[in-house]
């Protein structure tokens, strides 16, 4: 009986550690960092809408900049993708996510960045958002 408590209490711990560590890296998994030098642009990835590795895009996303640094824009550059993420092997109609920093960057500026990427598909449309932490030199 004594054993049974014993191995009771090390699987709590063991447990709670596990959830601790698993929700820990979701959380620090879900924010990206970039630095850019001023007038610099990168790109961060596809962007897609499939259905069995079929787009059902009606046309090309649109990403627009909720909160952030007024000397960052972003843009969708319309083009061919492969959903490689979701082990597609052909390229699918969508775009490229870019972000642009200002020409004019004086100073050291840091800040959290918030996208929103609307995708016009068949049936209807869709959103998703990402936030990244952006440093700017000059």
């Amino acid at each position: 009986m004594v054993a049974m408590h014993v191995d009771l209490k090390v699987f709590s711990v063991i447990l709670s550690l596990g959830v601790t560590i698993l929700t820990g890296s979701a959380a620090a998994q879900q924010t990206e960092s970039i630095s850019l030098k001023s007038g610099e642009t990168v790109e961060l990835g596809n962007l897609f809408w499939v259905v069995n590795c079929r787009s059902i895009l009606k046309g090309p996303p649109v990403a627009e900049v909720l909160e952030g640094l007024p000397e960052i824009s972003v843009t969708v550059r319309e083009q061919k993708v492969i959903p490689r993420k979701l082990n597609c092997a052909k390229e699918v109609s969508g775009g490229m996510l870019i972000l642009i920093a200002a020409k004019d960057v004086k100073a050291r500026i840091q800040g959290k960045l918030t996208i929103r990427i609307k995708y016009p598909t068949v049936d209807g449309e869709r959103q998703h958002s990402r936030e990244i932490n952006v440093t700017l030199f000059p």
